[in-house]
């Protein structure tokens, strides 16, 4: 018991410290980027490969977790980083506009695999790491997938004062270096077998999962593209035209997404649970679903009524309920994909959901951009309401007995 609590510990540990850095890149590119002028849907583009390449990243990280361990897959993750971030200091002001995005692009794709080759190997050493019981396994996700959202709203914070008050350049070497830091610690703290199992033989099997992770893969993709369709362009962009400031706006951000993962972190003692792990669980997502459509509804609906005098107001306050609902099921979704993994196969089936949590990020990201430029917040939050309809419509057909597990998998592992 507690060398699986010292292993939780330290994989959480490094995980912040990755996720920090994370949430702050993506708010210096931001804001930097559109500082010097760049269009909702350029920035929108120099995201794409960070959400593409996750896609790959996840079903390769997991495959690669199983063969080499969990330890080696966080050191190459926060490896990756540091390169990535160090590639994007060596951005050079005087080059062309195309060279420039070519550059950013790629740096990006780098943060991208590096990302989700950290959240695969760390969410499965969670499942290496728990004990046979559902209510602990429940409340190390909570806390892990809650804490780490806070450290993302940190970063978001984070990566606005450094912008504004340290630069650009020097940002990127202090984040490259504090990850150095996490990177001596996971190669010398970690058991090298943690996670080692047999892995799958091709392709075909690698993507051959249960129909319950399938549903909840699917349905995963729609809920975190109804989130980034608003957050990733049309929101900063919405804000700092309605006369915030840098830091405002990148403080808005933090304490949305910091609020986010304390709601993450309560979520056990939100949603009533059962002995099984399924038969209250999968319900109470369904319930939050249904909850959590309607909000983007409602605050497109307020911004188009006449004589709104102050519609970032409004907007900050719709998304900070948007913001708890999401984080109830967020982190209910973030369960369940344990519970219905295999314990010898858990880190593939992980890598198989975070692929469709990229996939879901990558469209929400597509048409953050074009949905901002075509007509603004308001269709943002159309196209979010779509997609948790269809995310709702998924999780409604999601399985509540024992039999949804993966055959092999004991029936004490949730």
């Amino acid at each position: 018991m507690m060398s699986g609590a010292r292993n939780y510990a330290i994989v959480t540990a490094a995980y912040l410290s990755f996720t920090l850095t994370d949430g702050a890149l993506r708010m210096l590119v931001l804001l930097h980027f559109y500082q010097i002028g760049y269009t909702p849907f350029t920035l929108a583009f120099l995201f794409l490969l960070y959400e593409a390449a996750g896609i790959f990243a996840n079903l390769g990280g997991g495959w690669l977790a199983l063969r080499f361990g969990i330890p080696r897959m966080l050191a190459v993750g926060l490896t990756l980083q540091i390169f990535g971030l160090l590639m994007l200091s060596a951005l050079d002001p005087a080059w062309g506009a195309a060279l420039s995005v070519t550059w950013v692009v790629t740096a990006q794709g780098i943060a991208g695999v590096a990302k989700d080759l950290t959240k695969t190997a760390s969410k499965s050493a969670i499942k290496a790491s728990s004990q046979q019981d559902a209510g602990q396994l429940f409340k190390w996700v909570a806390w892990f997938t809650g804490s780490k959202n806070a450290m993302k709203g940190i970063g978001f914070f984070a990566g606005g004062a450094l912008l504004q008050y340290a630069g650009f350049r020097p940002a990127l070497w202090l984040m490259a270096a504090m990850l150095a830091i996490s990177l001596v610690g996971v190669t010398f703290s970690l058991p090298r077998a943690l996670g080692k199992a047999k892995s799958s033989k091709s392709f075909r099997e690698l993507f051959a999962k249960t129909p319950a992770i399938n549903l909840l893969a699917g349905a995963r993709i729609f809920m975190f593209g109804s989130r980034d369709v608003w957050f990733v362009v049309g929101l900063p962009v919405f804000l700092y035209t309605n006369g915030w400031h840098y830091i405002e706006v990148a403080g808005f951000l933090a304490a949305w997404t910091i609020g986010y993962g304390g709601v993450q972190a309560m979520a056990p003692a939100v949603v009533a649970r059962s002995k099984d792990g399924l038969s209250r669980e999968v319900p109470a997502a369904r319930i939050w679903g249904a909850v959590l459509t309607f909000i983007p509804v409602l605050i497109a609906l307020l911004l188009a009524m006449p004589g709104v005098r102050h519609p970032d107001i409004l907007v900050v306050v719709g998304l900070a309920v948007f913001g708890f609902a999401f984080a109830v099921i967020s982190s209910l979704h973030s369960y369940l994909i344990l519970a219905y993994a295999g314990s010898e196969k858990a880190a593939e089936d992980v890598g198989f959901y975070y692929a469709a949590n990229a996939a879901g990020r990558l469209s929400g990201i597509l048409l953050s951009g074009l949905l901002m430029q075509a007509g603004g917040l308001p269709l943002c939050l159309w196209g979010s309401a779509a997609m948790l309809a269809v995310c709702l419509g998924l999780t409604l057909l999601l399985p509540t007995d024992a039999t949804a597990r993966r055959v092999g998998n004991s029936s004490a592992m949730i």
